[in-house]
């Protein structure tokens, strides 16, 4: 259904549920990056703690978005995003920089991470939530017609790519001893968070 077609009403409603999925996903990112931070330090893990950092960015970004959606005017929109990509876009390659550099050290000197069972879990239900979440925001973003949101949704899809990655070094570790797998998932996860970087930078919406 196009945007011209929805009655006011119909359009009021699904910029509200657009709002309401926004809520939750700076709640849910934000109570993420706090298990992730938290879980990973105590693990040494450099897979988790990027996660967490990754995640508690993606807040930022869709706090972003959800001011947008309050903005009336179009062009004080466009201006805020342009700001506010750059802002977010620096902060996701520092990230990947510090990930990078973190991972590397840790895979030449052979530091092992202990067992992260809360790290793991985590994984398994940001596995489960990020793609629900992310096909709801696509749906919404088409039935609005709004780039934005369904920039937005890609950016959630994108979380649970970093969700596999995260899992496969957490489980490989605490399943099989490879003390390698962690850092090396941290490494999976570099140009992953370095193009999301780089994009943020150019001011281009979300992936």
């Amino acid at each position: 259904m196009s945007t011209s077609a929805l009655s006011i009403e119909e359009r009021a409603a699904l910029v509200h549920r657009g709002k309401r999925l926004q809520y939750f996903t700076i709640v849910w990112n934000s109570l993420e990056a706090l298990v992730a931070v938290v879980s990973g330090l105590m693990a040494g893990s450099i897979s988790l703690v990027g996660f967490g950092f990754d995640s508690l960015i993606e807040v930022t970004s869709g706090a972003v978005v959800l001011w947008r959606m309050h903005l009336d005017h179009p062009e004080r929109r466009e201006r805020a995003e342009r700001v506010s990509l750059r802002i977010v876009g620096g902060c996701f390659v520092s990230l990947a920089v510090y990930i990078a550099v973190d991972a590397i050290k840790s895979l030449y000197e052979h530091e092992q991470p202990t067992r992260s069972i809360p790290g793991i879990v985590l994984a398994i239900v940001s596995l489960i939530v990020m793609p629900l979440l992310s096909r709801s925001k696509r749906r919404v973003g088409k039935e609005l017609n709004s780039g934005a949101m369904q920039a937005d949704a890609t950016q959630t899809e994108f979380c649970t790519y970093l969700s596999a990655i995260l899992l496969f070094g957490l489980a490989t570790n605490s399943l099989l001893g490879w003390w390698w797998a962690d850092s090396a998932a941290a490494l999976i996860m570099v140009p992953f968070i370095a193009r999301e970087g780089m994009d943020g930078l150019r001011a281009k919406a979300c992936c």
